[in-house]
């Protein structure tokens, strides 16, 4: 792929500073990363709706729907998941930019992957949250039977089965999700923000 040239950065006569004082909230990324079927993507939808419900300006990004559009022209490859990696931490960056709290839920399986994005954005602006379930609990909840079409090797390159998941060593936030409850994993995530000083108003 070919690197743009005769290009300029131009800045903006609003900064990343103005629009969070305007919003009245500190922006970041809230990065869910684990297995398929760890739970994810249901809860970056709970507690994106409870941030929300608490008047703050949240969006999420889903790694099935980013695929939808974004990034529908990449496969699971380990360098089409690179890639896809990296736009979506340039869209997340662009969303901390506008003051806004951006929640994305990927596999995201390489911790090299994970770290390019952490260093798009400035410190304490990248929230690691490990979503860590067993590959067996992960299977029994698997209500599309990805696993099962994995395991029999109609999916290629699929995480926890025929492509490797490197979790993470030092996350911000991890979240054990096996016998709980949503409810109970959004108090704990929403605790470890509020305690951590994410959750903090200008």
């Amino acid at each position: 792929m070919a690197n743009s040239t005769n290009i300029t950065w131009h800045d903006s006569a609003v900064v990343k500073a103005d629009r969070r004082q305007h919003l009245k909230q500190s922006s970041f990324i809230l990065w869910f990363t684990g297995l398929s079927g760890s739970g994810k993507s249901t809860l970056s939808v709970a507690l994106e709706q409870y941030l929300f419900q608490q008047g703050y300006l949240v969006y999420r990004l889903d790694g099935d729907n980013i695929r939808h559009g974004l990034n529908s022209n990449l496969g699971f490859s380990p360098d089409d998941r690179t890639e896809n990696i990296r736009r979506i931490g340039e869209v997340s960056k662009l969303f901390v930019d506008a003051g806004v709290i951006a929640m994305t839920a990927f596999i995201s399986p390489y911790q090299a992957d994970r770290a390019l994005v952490r260093a798009m954005v400035e410190p304490g602006e990248f929230v690691e949250i490990y979503v860590e379930c067993s590959v067996e609990a992960c299977e029994q909840r698997d209500t599309k039977g990805l696993y099962a079409k994995a395991r029999r090797g109609e999916i290629k390159e699929f995480t926890g089965v025929s492509a490797p998941y490197e979790a993470p060593t030092q996350p911000e936030i991890t979240i054990a999700t096996e016998g709980k409850t949503v409810t109970e994993c959004v108090q704990q995530l929403v605790t470890a923000l509020e305690t951590k000083g994410y959750l903090q108003r200008p």
